[in-house]
């Protein structure tokens, strides 16, 4: 019976598809790294071994190279960047005309084209959408006069709504009247 679990095998835990243990590095450690790169870099400055100059010679160098060959996959990993959101290596520097990878939208809404009268580069789509709205907007502006049949059938129950509400206000004024002058002769009475 294996202990230790994974396809590793025996002692020392899991390893990975190569046959390897698996290797974390402390927090110390990166830091104590870290540390290294700055005093070495710092360093080298000091000594004028790498000033600037040659650092930026040596980037358009890098750059010239690898225009005219597309990136590998090990290159496009290398553009992410990384937790603390510095590019890693010279990915960044380097511009890549990818055709496949655009990152402007080819597609745009009828909405976005506004009015155009250029209807021959338009697809059959955005034609019938830009036909829609004409047509809807033609029907609000009849609608509005009172020219369709709908408005003209929303008028006429408006004007039976009108009558209906004068002859209830008549009927209630007459109510009203009939109570004062009631209330009236009680009082002529009394």
């Amino acid at each position: 019976m294996q202990r230790g679990g994974g396809r590793g095998g025996g002692r020392g835990g899991k390893k990975n598809h190569k046959g390897q243990r698996r290797h974390f590095t402390d927090e110390d450690e990166l830091r104590e790294q870290a540390q290294k790169a700055e005093k070495e870099k710092a360093w080298r400055k000091q000594q004028g071994i790498e000033s600037e100059e040659e650092e930026e010679e040596k980037e358009d160098e890098a750059k010239a190279k690898n225009r005219d060959m597309p990136p590998s996959e090990s290159e496009s990993d290398s553009e992410s960047e990384g937790e603390d959101g510095k590019p890693k290596g010279v990915s960044h520097l380097i511009e890549v005309a990818n055709p496949n990878r655009t990152g402007a939208k080819t597609s745009r809404k009828v909405t976005e084209l506004g009015d155009k009268p250029a209807s021959g580069n338009l697809s059959r789509r955005e034609r019938e959408e830009l036909e829609k709205q004409e047509a809807r907007r033609k029907y609000q502006v009849l609608h509005a006069a009172g020219k369709t049949e709908e408005a003209q059938a929303d008028l006429a129950r408006l004007a039976i709504i009108r009558k209906q509400r004068e002859e209830a206000a008549k009927k209630k004024e007459e109510e009203r009247k009939a109570k004062e002058a009631l209330a009236t002769v009680k009082k002529s009475k009394s």
